[in-house]
């Protein structure tokens, strides 16, 4: 037989997380045709000794709705191995949305997920080729991507599509439920995967209004979430709050047969050891009938801050007063950064998540001494003897308030990351890809998780962390002919270097539309990167061009038609 790409030789893991074993795979006409042994020419042979063969990994939780429509490679997820995609998490997208209220929906993705206005408007533009969400999804289709895209159905902008501005302000009357129904089933029939929502106190869109999905009762969740219910498929995901939850999930979950995933469990959310008592309750839920799934990251929750918006700091009063005493008198907060009294402030009265929060922050930028770029605060403060949070503070004041610095928020402790990512209760998401792009990167997960959890700490088998990134998302989301190596299955694939893959260190460009900045990784030892038969990239960089037909298919469903 002919094959149009072989790899041989290499340790081919499945993704079902049974033991790996040396092998060739075959495609041809974009499916595996071929496991074990694939004899004969191939128009393209990729040597995969010593390299570890697997499906493409499976993304759930980006944020890629806006992107997609002018970044076609969805860059950077498939550097660092990904070829399935989710979007329209926590309930965020830009479909439906009427033309006048394209400016606020944009609005909205500048406050809650981080992304630059100037980018996304440019990157828009004034004639959007859609308004609503089946009329997106075709969008999608007919622009082709480079990898494959499953799609939530966005609360948010599915309120402000039925009720207007109104939708941040209060609850829906019964005919908007009603028309939020009908509109619920019809993206369900146009192929999205299910239905994302928000509770979170955290998210505030535009005007510092509280984001649609906010102000639904539990009513409205119960009535569109019936849908799924009624027509046996697809699932939730909602970002937590306390209007909606874990127990509202379960009621749900059991009372329409659906899963039910929500962001974030991370560690110290809940204080030190806080984590598990959400782990039992998962376990009990499950038990009970109910299918709840927290999701997890593997990685540090890191994000970067300049003292001139230290959102980080925004949970501590003090911080809250001076952000309103600056408002009100400008210069307020250099003055204080520079007092002596105000800085034993940033380091005595502090909440159990921000104790000794320098020892977790790294200086990313400061144009006032670029021998300190990159190196962790405390250590940099050690070495020229001060105090770190003068050293902060200082490195702010000479920078106009603009020098940059990278702190774990959460997550940073790796005995209770490692209790979370093991549970067989929960799954490893939270890439956040095409979100916060000049704050965090975490579209690196991947080969983060291959690199340090599986080669370094030996967390995971191979087989083990391989499965958490492929057949498992796919199956936990619907998505029906991904996450799996097998024969008659479509030829998503990854070949990497056990030894070497891993994320490289973040760097700032300056990419987007607009010249707007993000925050980038390269990876190493991903080899190469093939979706539905075709390579896409090639040793640490793309096999084609942007502008080419690309290979990724819309799952509708779940499935490519």
């Amino acid at each position: 037989m002919s094959y149009d790409l072989k790899i041989t030789g290499g340790t081919i893991v499945d993704g079902t997380g049974k033991p790996g074993f040396m092998g060739d795979v075959g495609i041809k006409d974009g499916k595996v045709v071929a496991m074990g042994k694939a004899e004969g020419p191939a128009a393209t042979t990729i040597d995969g000794k010593d390299k570890v063969v697997s499906p493409g990994f499976v993304d759930v939780h980006t944020h890629y709705d806006a992107q997609i429509l002018w970044d076609r490679m969805l860059s950077i997820s498939p550097w660092h191995g990904v070829t399935t995609t989710v979007i329209g998490n926590c309930g965020f997208g830009v479909a439906p949305t009427r033309a006048a209220h394209r400016k606020l929906i944009l609005q909205t993705l500048e406050k809650v997920e981080g992304m630059s206005l100037d980018a996304l408007q440019a990157g828009l533009g004034d004639a959007w080729p859609f308004e609503t969400f089946p009329q997106y999804l075709d969008t999608l289709e007919k622009q082709g991507s480079a990898i494959n895209v499953a799609a939530l159905f966005g609360h948010t902008p599915l309120r402000l599509y039925v009720m207007g501005e109104e939708s941040t302000e209060r609850a829906a009357t019964a005919d908007e439920i009603a028309t939020m129904k009908r509109l619920v089933r019809e993206a369900m029939e146009a192929g999205a995967i299910g239905f994302g929502s928000s509770m979170s106190v955290t998210h505030n869109g535009y005007a510092g209004k509280p984001v649609p999905s906010r102000q639904a009762t539990v009513e409205e969740m119960d009535a569109l979430v019936s849908v799924m219910g009624e027509m046996k498929r697809g699932l939730m995901q909602i970002t937590i709050g306390r209007e909606f939850s874990t127990r509202a999930m379960a009621e749900v979950s059991r009372k329409y047969g659906i899963p039910v995933t929500w962001t974030a469990l991370l560690s110290y959310l809940y204080g030190p050891g806080g984590h598990r008592k959400q782990l039992d309750l998962a376990a009990e839920q499950r038990k009970s009938g109910a299918l709840v799934i927290p999701q997890v990251s593997c990685r540090p929750l890191n994000f970067e801050f300049t003292f001139a918006e230290p959102f980080i700091f925004d949970v501590l009063k003090f911080m809250n007063e001076l952000a309103a005493e600056d408002a009100r008198s400008p210069g307020a907060r250099r003055r204080a950064y520079a007092d002596p009294t105000w800085r034993r402030k940033l380091a005595t009265e502090l909440t159990p998540l921000f104790q000794r929060w320098w020892d977790r922050t790294t200086i990313a930028w400061a144009p006032s001494a670029r021998e300190l770029e990159e190196q962790p605060l405390a250590e940099a403060a050690r070495k020229l003897g001060k105090d770190p949070v003068d050293l902060a503070l200082d490195l702010a004041l000479a920078n106009d308030l603009q020098a940059r610095f990278r702190m774990a928020v959460m997550n940073f402790d790796e005995s209770e990351v490692a209790e979370l990512i093991t549970d067989p209760h929960t799954i490893i998401a939270l890439s956040d890809a095409g979100a916060h792009a000049s704050q965090l990167c975490d579209a690196c997960y991947a080969t983060y998780l291959l690199g340090h959890w599986v080669r370094e700490k030996k967390t995971f088998t191979l087989e083990q962390a391989v499965h958490n990134l492929t057949q498992r998302p796919a199956e936990m989301f619907g998505i029906s002919d991904r996450g799996i190596l097998a024969e008659g299955r479509p030829a998503d694939v990854v070949v990497f270097d056990p030894r070497t893959v891993g994320p490289g260190p973040l760097k700032r460009v300056y990419d987007l539309p607009a010249g707007a900045d993000r925050l980038v990784s390269e990876a190493s030892g991903i080899d190469a990167v093939i979706v539905n038969g075709q390579l896409i990239r090639r040793e640490g960089k793309d096999a084609l061009v942007a502008s080419a037909k690309l290979p990724g298919r819309l799952l509708r469903n779940g499935r490519a038609a």
